[in-house]
């Protein structure tokens, strides 16, 4: 059979000001091509199918349209584990409902775990675990839990002992393996990477399919993060080639199809004047940028200039005093959020201008001044 590995579509991520939907649905109808092309006949997604516990509306909507889809018009089977960003219970209401239908759901651990046999391979489902939460399902073995990696250890060696001798065995799992590489975007791991366990926890697994770190990597032989299917980031993330990897079990080779991108991400350095007038190619115009001005202080005006030569600046950083070199960064957001309000247009044209906030008795002046401004356009 062959198995398509995907993980971390953060749906409903927040992009500071820009809609990121237009930019996940594109990536969705790549993967329905790419199911019908291939002929998949199981689709993983390991954990943060959503990017909060509590999701909108619109990724519900998105999220239910390119299930149906999958399940339904291609009669691929779907399983889905949560991550660390779903809710586990809300994504894995009626899962045993669905499972006639072909969607396999896996919230929470689980004593009965759970397991897909299909052709030569079963597929067991870990979603993201904590230390509590295997000790509450493994209560004979709760006092040996004195770690993430002893949890991880007891039900991955509960899971090698369910093994059907002469299939493949698959594990789709949410985790942080130790030494594998993080980027901005990896908001949970990279706060002190106490999460982190061994590779070792995955030996015996003829394949390890794995969510959490959005950069697509193998650990080892038979661990692969698939990352996300788009950069959630700049830096690191905005040079990674995003992809998604198919598996065939006949001889567990692997092939990795790369995803384009409906909007590019760059960060780009230079001189105001520079930035202005550089000739970048349109895939970068109109894509998501992040620009450091190296010459001259961050202002509101300039950076409408700034945002009329490129579509989509995320975030904008540039001098914010000539005398100390201090930078100083706004989000596309926060300049929005300024320039409906004249009391913050005021204090960041002192800063921009003076270097300073304007005192108290400025401040009263000019708000006289606003008042009396308001009054006359009436």
């Amino acid at each position: 059979m062959k198995i398509l590995h995907t993980s971390d579509w953060h749906l409903g991520i927040n992009f500071k000001g820009c809609d990121a939907e237009a930019d996940q649905r594109f990536f969705i109808e790549q993967i329905k091509d790419i199911i019908k092309a291939q002929g998949i006949d199981l689709i993983i997604i390991a954990g943060d199918i959503f990017d909060r516990s509590v999701a909108g509306a619109d990724a519900i909507r998105l999220y239910d349209e390119a299930i149906s889809d999958i399940c339904g018009t291609l009669k691929c089977k779907a399983a889905i584990i949560a991550g660390n960003h779903d809710g586990a219970e809300r994504l894995a209401q009626c899962r045993r409902l669905l499972a006639d239908s072909g969607l396999y759901l896996c919230g929470s651990l689980t004593k009965e775990a759970v397991i897909i046999r299909e052709d030569n391979a079963e597929i067991f489902l870990l979603p993201w675990i904590s230390t509590d939460k295997v000790r509450a399902v493994y209560r004979d073995r709760a006092e040996e839990i004195d770690s993430l990696y002893k949890a991880y250890k007891i039900v991955s060696d509960d899971y090698r002992s369910r093994f059907t001798p002469g299939l493949k065995h698959i594990i789709a799992a949410h985790a942080f393996i130790v030494n594998s590489e993080t980027s901005v975007s990896d908001r949970a791991a990279e706060v002190g990477f106490a999460s982190a366990v061994g590779a070792d926890i995955f030996a015996g697994f003829d394949y390890a399919a794995l969510g959490h770190i959005h950069k697509p990597q193998d650990i080892g032989t038979n661990i692969r993060y698939a990352g996300t299917p788009m950069p959630y980031s700049f830096g690191k993330e905005e040079k990674q080639e995003k992809s998604v990897t198919v598996i065939d079990t006949s001889d567990m080779s692997r092939t990795i199809i790369p995803l384009k991108l409906l909007h590019k991400r760059t960060t780009l350095k230079g001189t105001y004047d520079e930035l202005l007038a550089a000739d970048y190619p349109e895939d970068v115009i109109g894509g998501y940028t992040k620009l450091i001005v190296t010459d001259r202080q961050l202002g509101l005006e300039t950076m409408s200039y700034l945002r009329d030569r490129y579509v989509h600046p995320i975030e904008i950083s540039g001098k914010l005093m000539e005398t100390d070199g201090v930078r100083a960064s706004i989000s596309i957001e926060e300049l929005e959020a300024k320039a409906h309000d004249p009391i913050e247009i005021f204090r960041q044209f002192c800063l921009d201008n003076f270097g300073e906030e304007p005192n108290g008795h400025y401040k009263e002046l000019f708000k006289a001044a606003v008042k009396e401004a308001k009054e006359e356009d009436k």
